[in-house]
């Protein structure tokens, strides 16, 4: 909000500089964005009248102006306005005058060969329009010649652009940030002069019936009649013009000024042109939400497609203003309005504020309603905007009707106890000089009376004192204080704590000591956090790139394990999700379809679901592989290779190597988006650790996804619990062999129900210590090979550690191997 000094000085006797009392809010939580110091605009700018007034010899649309400015003899000043006579008064730039307006600094000219020793001025030229038909014309008697105009055009203010927090919406108005800076520097506090206007007893043919009371707890409508449209005066004009309003009429700019005034937002409608539209004889003000099929065209010239939750002011039932957001076009106020509808209303927060966003429309008035309007001075407001259109615009009230269903006014002031130890525990010790203490039981009294609360003392046997009682507090127990709150902080300030905070807040954050604890260590990763690093480098070491999603999913009817989102952003993030691999796949479609090639990533995050014992996350980890793994393809004359199953194993390989795990495959049919014949289960030491398998071909033709697409997903704590073994956490160096091994290749016949991890597992138990490593190098189905088996081709490497091994050596060894093969596989062995 931007606030006029000028106008702040008269509520709150203000001493300080802008600068200081900028700094001043600052502190105390309400951010200065801006200080425009208008003082600068129109510097030199002094009172002219134009005292004469010829053509100019050389130009037709140019003449030459004697104007006089007090000065010994008249400046000739030329001026193209076509608005310029004589005997007006005028602002007018003297010679060495700077306007930033338009980055001008007048000097002696000649325009067309005549003289000209100054410019007379447009409100454009001094900031306080963008566009000017003509120049500026002073609506005065007799002021004083060459005094500065600084004070007529307003322009002997300094605003400060105002930025408040969400919970004060008392700082949306002059009087509320009137009450804070007389509770921050002890000024005395001058509210503004209600004014009293009697309003004749009936209803004038208006009544006001209230469909939607909890959403519009209290309505005033007023019916003024005899007005007369006209400017409003100059120093009206001139406050709006500071706060960023547009000036219209004087009808229009009260309702304006009361907004920026009192935080309480009024509408005008002209009542014969409300009876027009509402039909009869007579009027019928209500407020009810929107019909479907129903529509208003607003102020702003659009025609508005009315939702369900808008809530509406209607006229015998027909919609004429969305409620706390925009007036409608057909009642606004005009040149030719002669009778008014005054609306003071209160609106509930939600409702305002779900008819705005529904609308995509926000408003000054629906801003203030949305954070909460004082509803403890609508009368006040109301009765101040009355009596100034009867002052500006000849108005006379001749009827008031009022539905309130708000509750007792007692209720407004809610009472919150407040504990001295609390606050000290709470804020810790404060400077008091070259010492440091506890904030005192006066400071607390003082501060909560300067922000307009009752405080009154509670005694150790119950009793109270006084309001604001500043009698001595004994020293045998800590003081305990009822505090009555203001209505117009009602909303903010609701508990204990809140209370401590505006403390805080009053008695300066920077008078709180800010000393560190007396024993500090460095920040340091938990085992988890480093481990977690660990598996990400050898994710990425393995070429993946990391990838992150929301944790969001669509639902998924037909899976009961999912948890639904009650108020989800959208239909696509319905639900939490229960596994990394669907966004993997989304991913790598998307960079297909953007011509970025296949993506080879991974990521690491969590995941939920829903079992009978409630609600269970975990982490997990998951990656897509896919696309054709070698770098170019001309040496295939431009064809791709799809990736086959071992070169995507190794993928996976590759990383259990770098991190030290054992993991055996088995096979796996149980996710019916991969391929059947193609998957496998991941086991760690007896643990389940995740999948890994080909898609579909399915799914792959439906996404239009490469020939071989692979993914993985594995439980990242069951990762972890093994990575954090102390085995695993400190490698221990194995030396070298330096003596060579001897290698055996061994054929056979297996059946195809026989996995080759089963069968190394086998030669490893069989082969001891001297083997030293067994690898499948050939597999082959087909001619010459039994029915439901296939014939497999391993290499096995033996070594010792202290000598050369001998056939004798390996030869026993590779016995016992083939034979606990046929023992237990029943396989031929070829070799």
């Amino acid at each position: 909000m931007r606030i006029s000094l000028n106008w702040l000085r008269e509520l709150v006797d203000l001493t300080m500089t802008p600068t200081q009392l900028a700094d001043t809010l600052t502190m105390a939580g309400f951010e200065v964005e801006d200080i425009e110091d208008r003082r600068t605009w129109a510097d030199g700018v002094v009172v002219g009248k134009i005292v004469e007034i010829q053509p100019h010899p050389n130009a037709d649309k140019l003449r030459v102006c004697t104007v006089d400015v007090g000065a010994a003899s008249p400046l000739n000043i030329v001026c193209g306005a076509s608005n310029a006579r004589a005997d007006i008064y005028v602002p007018v730039a003297t010679v060495g005058t700077y306007l930033p307006a338009v980055e001008l600094k007048i000097k002696p000219a000649k325009l067309r060969g005549v003289p000209s020793a100054g410019m007379i001025c447009s409100l454009a030229e001094l900031g306080l329009a963008k566009e000017s038909a003509g120049i500026h014309i002073f609506e005065l008697e007799n002021p004083q010649l060459g005094s500065d105009a600084r004070s007529l055009l307003g322009l002997d203010d300094v605003i400060l652009d105002l930025t408040s927090t969400a919970n004060r919406a008392d700082a949306l108005s002059m009087v509320g940030v009137a009450r804070e800076v007389a509770a921050l520097t002890g000024a005395t506090l001058r509210l503004p002069e209600v004014g009293s206007v009697s309003i004749p007893e009936g209803s004038a043919g208006l009544n006001v019936r209230i469909s939607e009371r909890q959403a519009c707890p209290a309505y005033i409508g007023t019916v003024i009649e005899k007005v007369k449209i006209a400017p409003s005066p100059a120093w009206l004009q001139q406050r709006l013009q500071a706060a960023g309003v547009r000036p219209i009429n004087n009808v229009v700019d009260v309702t304006n000024y009361i907004l920026l005034e009192w935080g309480q937002p009024l509408h005008a409608f002209d009542r014969d042109r409300l009876q027009q539209i509402a039909g009869g004889d007579t009027l019928t003000i209500g407020v009810r939400f929107a019909n479907g099929g129903e529509s208003l065209k607003t102020l702003d010239g659009q025609t508005r497609t009315l939702q369900p939750q808008n809530l509406l002011i209607t006229a015998n039932d027909k919609p004429v203003a969305l409620a706390g957001v925009m007036g409608g076009e057909e009642t606004e106020v005009y040149q030719g309005t002669e009778n008014l509808v005054l609306e003071a209303a209160l609106f509930d927060p939600v409702a305002i504020r779900r008819s705005a966003r529904s609308q995509n429309l926000r408003t000054e008035a629906s801003g203030r309603y949305e954070r909460g309007v004082n509803q403890a001075e609508l009368a006040v407001a109301c009765q101040r905007a009355i009596a100034l259109l009867t002052q500006f615009a000849s108005g006379t009230p001749v009827a008031q009707e009022v539905a309130d269903t708000r509750p007792d006014p007692s209720a407004w002031m809610r009472s919150i106890e407040l504990r001295l130890d609390r606050i000290n525990q709470v804020l810790g010790p404060v400077e008091l000089g070259d010492a440091t203490g506890e904030i005192q039981p006066e400071d607390v009294q003082r501060i909560l009376t300067a922000l307009g609360c009752e405080v009154s003392l509670v005694t150790g046997e119950g009793r109270q004192g006084s309001p604001n009682s500043q009698s001595p507090i004994p020293n045998s127990q800590s003081p305990v204080w009822m505090v009555k709150v203001p209505p117009y902080r009602y909303r903010d300030l609701e508990r204990e704590i809140d209370l401590i905070e505006e403390i805080a807040r009053l008695y300066g954050y920077d008078n709180f000591c800010d000393t560190l604890p007396d024993k500090t260590e460095p920040g340091y990763l938990s085992s988890d956090q480093m481990l977690t690093r660990k598996l990400r480098e050898a994710l990425r070491g393995a070429g993946l790139t990391e990838v992150m999603h929301y944790s969001y999913s669509v639902a998924k009817t037909e899976d009961d394990r999912e948890v639904a989102i009650a108020n989800p952003m959208f239909a696509e993030y319905s639900s939490l999700r229960t596994e990394l691999v669907s966004a993997l796949i989304n991913a790598f479609q998307y960079n297909l379809e953007q011509g970025n090639g296949s993506l080879n990533a991974f990521e690491i995050g969590r995941v939920f679901w829903r079992e009978e014992d409630g609600l269970i996350e975990a982490d997990s980890v998951a990656g897509i592989i896919g696309g054709d793994p070698t770098q170019g393809t001309w040496t295939r004359g431009g064809a791709l290779q799809p990736m086959t199953w071992f070169e995507a194993k190794g993928v996976l390989e590759s990383l259990f190597a770098r991190l030290g795990m054992p993991v055996e495959y088995q096979p796996d049919r149980r996710d019916p988006r991969l391929h059947p014949g193609r998957t496998a289960s991941l086991w760690l030491q007896g643990d389940r650790l995740g999948t890994f398998g080909q898609l579909h071909p399915q799914m792959r033709q439906q996404r239009g996804l490469p020939d071989a697409v692979y993914v993985f997903e594995m439980d990242l704590d069951v990762v972890l619990d093994y990575l954090d073994r102390d085995e695993n956490l400190i490698p221990v160096f194995k030396p070298f062999s330096t003596f060579p091994g001897a290698n055996r290749d061994l054929a056979l016949f297996a059946s195809t129900k026989i996995s080759v991890a089963e069968i190394k597992r086998a030669i490893a138990s069989a082969g001891g210590a001297l083997l030293e490593s067994v690898e499948l190098f050939d597999e082959y189905r087909g001619q010459n090979v039994p029915e439901g088996q296939r014939s497999l081709a391993l290499r096995l490497v033996y070594r010792a550690s202290d000598r050369t091994l001998t056939d004798e050596d390996v030869e026993p060894v590779h016995q016992k191997i083939r034979e606990a093969l046929v023992e237990k596989f029943s396989v031929s062995l070829r070799s």
